[in-house]
C-alpha cells in the first residue's frame, strides 16, 4: 500500500515556475515507477510525465517537454515535478500516481495503482 500526498501548487504568472513534490509512505517507494498526470475543467487527465524506479528513464508528453523536470529522490519517498515556462495552457489538477508501467505504457493512467489527491496549478495570462 502506497499513500501519496502532493504539494506545491498556486497560482503563478505566465512564464513563471512551480515545483510539485508528491511525497509517498510506505518502505515500497522505490519499487515504484511515478508519474504526474493533470486535467483541467471539462478536459479528460493527461499524461504529464513520468520517471522509474531508479531515475534512471524519463518520459514526457509532447506539451510539456523540454520545460518540465521530473525527479525522485528515493531516501525521501518524494517524486519531484519541476514546471518552467509555465503557460495558461498548463492550468490543471496536477496528480502523481505509482505502479509499474513498462515500455510504452507509461503514458497510461490505468497502469498507476496508488493516485494523490491533487494540486491545484492555475496560470495566469
Amino acid at each position: 500500500q502506497v499513500q501519496l500526498v502532493e504539494s506545491g501548487g498556486g497560482l503563478v504568472q505566465a512564464g513563471g515556475s512551480l515545483r510539485l513534490s508528491c511525497a509517498a509512505s510506505g518502505r515500497t517507494f522505490s519499487s515504484y515507477s511515478m508519474g504526474w498526470f493533470r486535467q483541467a475543467p471539462g478536459k479528460e487527465r493527461e499524461f504529464v510525465a513520468a520517471i522509474n524506479w531508479s531515475g534512471g528513464n524519463t518520459y514526457y508528453a509532447d506539451a510539456v517537454k523540454g520545460r518540465f523536470t521530473i525527479s525522485r529522490d528515493n531516501a525521501k519517498n518524494t517524486v519531484y515535478l519541476q514546471m518552467n515556462n509555465l503557460k495558461p495552457e498548463d492550468t490543471a489538477v496536477y496528480s502523481c500516481a505509482a505502479g509499474t508501467p513498462s515500455g510504452t505504457d507509461y503514458e497510461l493512467a490505468t497502469m498507476y495503482d496508488y493516485w494523490g489527491q491533487g494540486t491545484q496549478v492555475t496560470v495566469s495570462s
